[in-house]
């Protein structure tokens, strides 16, 4: 099973984000994952992935521009269906506490749609999502440099829990569908 995660990062806890993210898809045994910030993925590369995770700091709750000039050369992808069916999953960080995280992730999914990608979040039943994370992928509130607030801290090394467990859920729901996939190919 082929993950391969994007992402723009600037202070660096979209990568860190990302990095947990990694961490737990490679929890699945026979994962191989590839991580990439944007300035060298190569979306010819996707062609190869079963499942595709990307994400950014939120800016004003949509996409960054880095993520978002990437996601713009996936047009011949989407010309030739290359990505249809594949698993994709998205996150962000941002810097406040109802800092646009939401608007965010939906603005991330909407092309992964129109790409015809099966696209998975996380669900209540991970109390921690409940409580402070979202269905739609994983958003976190990144601590801001300049602040020692406990909360924003403490959301941040949660946010990373939940990074883990959104890469375990890719990366078993890409192999549950390869297994069925092979299944049906071999009657």
């Amino acid at each position: 099973m082929k993950i391969y995660i994007v992402y723009d990062s600037e202070a660096g806890h979209t990568e860190q984000l990302a990095r947990s993210i990694a961490k737990g898809a490679q929890s699945v045994e026979g994962t191989e994952v590839f991580i990439n910030h944007v300035s060298k993925a190569n979306v010819k590369d996707l062609a190869d992935m079963d499942a595709i995770i990307w994400g950014c700091p939120g800016h004003f709750g949509t996409i960054s521009s880095g993520l978002k000039e990437w996601i713009d050369k996936l047009g011949y992808l989407w010309a030739n269906g290359t990505l249809v069916d594949k698993i994709g999953a998205v996150f962000c960080t941002t810097a406040t506490i109802h800092g646009g995280i939401e608007a965010t992730l939906l603005n991330l999914v909407t092309p992964m749609l129109h790409q015809g990608m099966m696209v998975v979040g996380l669900p209540a039943n991970i109390p921690e999502n409940a409580l402070y994370g979202s269905y739609y992928g994983v958003g976190v509130t990144s601590p801001v440099e300049d602040t020692r607030d406990d909360l924003i801290q403490s959301l941040f090394t949660k946010g990373l829990g939940l990074g883990e467990a959104l890469g375990k859920r890719v990366a078993k729901t890409a192999n549950t569908i390869a297994a069925g996939k092979k299944l049906l190919s071999n009657p």
